[in-house]
Order: structure tokens, then C-alpha cells, then sequence
């Protein structure tokens, strides 16, 4: 029996149980049978465009940032928005991203990570398109993004003062810094914008920043330190006009042993 025959098979047993319901179950019934996937041109399926949006969070010295272009183009032209565009028919997503990202702001080598789908029906204005958001996490001291292709302008935004921004990207703004406060507290993606060694006092600033929580400077470090992938160094701070502060660096090994499924830091 193929997957046609059965669902009509549904409905036609629904209604031979069903005759004698009143009006509102009959029209519900109706409905049923007009929504009935099966019944649509399998064609209309594959009408649908994919598209890619980029967000990119910078931080440097406890503020956090996101990077936007000014679209020179329309649809919303002269408007603030995520780094993205349209997939190719023959590429695949994580290849777009970085297509797109070099493409629209000329950075290379960026460890995204694809967090988010968008498919609402009405999200874009030529017609369906459901997009799939990639996070990063950078040092915006460490990245010079320069503007290309049909970007106009680009700039890095502070998180708190954002523009209007084009489509529903605010929404997927929104969305994709609840998706990067779950990565940071489970996967070591704070290693990319710390030094190779580091205090704990930069740590805790970078965690404070990105989760806008304060953390008591006792219970982080008790906590901290109880994490076998933090490895102190016989190493401190110099020419610092406080007491100098040990350094530690992240151990990668110890990390993968002591990381399981659930792991996430316990702060």
C-alpha cells in the first residue's frame, strides 16, 4: 500500500465512522482532505530557495559585538543585516557558509557552527526561503572584515545599540545568542578569543560578558579549578601593578576525556 492510498484510506474510514457529526466536526473533516499533503503536486515541493545567515559575535576586553553589512541591494537595501545569501543548487550548507562569509566580508578560516532553522513562510519577500544560521565566536582585534561583493558597508555592531535590521534577522540574532550562551557553557569555543595563556580573571570576564551574568570571583575560580582541562602554568602576569595573576592554558586532551553527551560547565 503506498503512503497515498493509505492516508486516503484514513480519511475515508474517518468519515464512514463519522456520518452523523454535527457541522463543525464535518468541516473540520473538510479540511483534512483539502490539507492533505498527499494530494499536492510533488512539484511544489521543490519551489522552495535556501539561503544561509552568518553570525558572527566578536569580543575583545568584555564587550561583545556582532558583525553586520549594510545590504547594497534590494530586497532591503540600505539596510543593516546578517552576512548571508542564497545556497548554490549543487552546495552544501557548511560549504555555503564559508562561501557566503568570505564572499559578503572577506574572513576567511572561520570555525562556524550551523545552531538554527528559519522557515517561516512569509520570512522573505521574492518568495519561500528558509535559511540556517551558522555561529562564531571571534576576537574582533584579531579580524579585519572588509566589505565585498554586494555588501555596501560593514561594521561591528555592539550587541545593545543594533540598527533595524533587514528579514527577520533580529529574530535570528536573538535566537543565535541564546544557541551561543549553550555552546560556550558545553564546548571550549572560548579558547578562540583568549590568548594561548590566560588568567582566570580573563575568563571569567569573557563568561560574565557573553552570558551578561555577574559570577562571584570566589565560586568561579572554586569551580574553575575543579575542570582537569585547565592546566596552571609556573607562569604569572609581569609588570602589572596589582599581584600578579597565575596563568593557566587549556589542555585539549583532558578536555575529550572528561567531556560525556551532558557536559556542560557548572556555573
Amino acid at each position: 500500500m503506498t503512503k497515498r492510498e493509505y492516508a486516503f484510506n484514513i480519511v475515508a474510514t474517518f468519515v464512514k465512522i463519522n456520518k452523523q457529526m454535527p457541522v463543525k466536526m464535518l468541516t473540520y473533516r473538510s479540511r483534512i482532505q483539502q490539507d492533505d499533503l498527499y494530494s499536492i503536486p510533488i512539484s511544489d515541493f521543490f519551489q522552495s530557495a535556501f539561503s544561509v545567515d552568518c553570525v558572527i559575535f566578536g569580543y575583545h576586553e568584555g564587550e561583545l559585538k556582532v558583525l553586520l553589512i549594510e545590504r547594497g541591494t534590494e530586497p532591503y537595501k540600505n539596510f543593516w543585516a546578517l552576512p548571508g545569501d542564497l545556497v548554490y543548487p549543487n552546495e552544501d550548507l557548511n560549504a555555503s557558509a564559508l562561501r557566503i562569509l568570505k564572499d559578503l566580508t572577506s574572513l576567511t578560516h572561520i570555525d562556524v557552527k550551523q545552531v538554527h532553522t528559519f522557515g517561516r513562510v512569509d520570512r522573505h519577500p521574492l518568495g519561500r526561503v528558509i535559511t540556517v544560521a551558522y555561529v562564531a565566536l571571534v576576537e574582533t582585534q584579531d579580524l579585519v572584515p572588509v566589505a565585498s561583493s554586494w555588501a555596501s558597508k560593514i561594521k561591528w555592531h555592539t550587541l545593545y545599540r543594533l540598527p533595524k535590521l533587514a528579514f527577520d534577522h533580529r529574530e535570528i540574532l536573538d535566537s543565535s545568542l541564546d544557541d551561543l550562551r549553550k555552546l560556550i557553557k558545553s564546548e571550549p569555543i572560548w579558547t578562540k578569543v583568549l590568548p594561548e595563556k590566560f588568567t582566570l580573571t580573563q575568563l571569567q570576564l569573557l563568561f560574565e560578558t557573553v552570558l551578561n551574568k555577574q559570577f562571584d570571583k570566589g565560586n568561579f575560580r572554586k569551580k574553575i579549578r575543579g575542570m582537569k582541562f585547565l592546566k596552571k602554568l609556573n607562569e604569572s602576569e609581569k609588570s602589572v601593578a596589582h599581584r600578579p595573576s597565575i596563568y593557566y592554558k587549556f589542555d585539549q586532551p583532558k578536555f575529550n576525556e572528561q567531556k560525556d553527551g551532558d557536559y556542560v560547565f557548572d556555573l
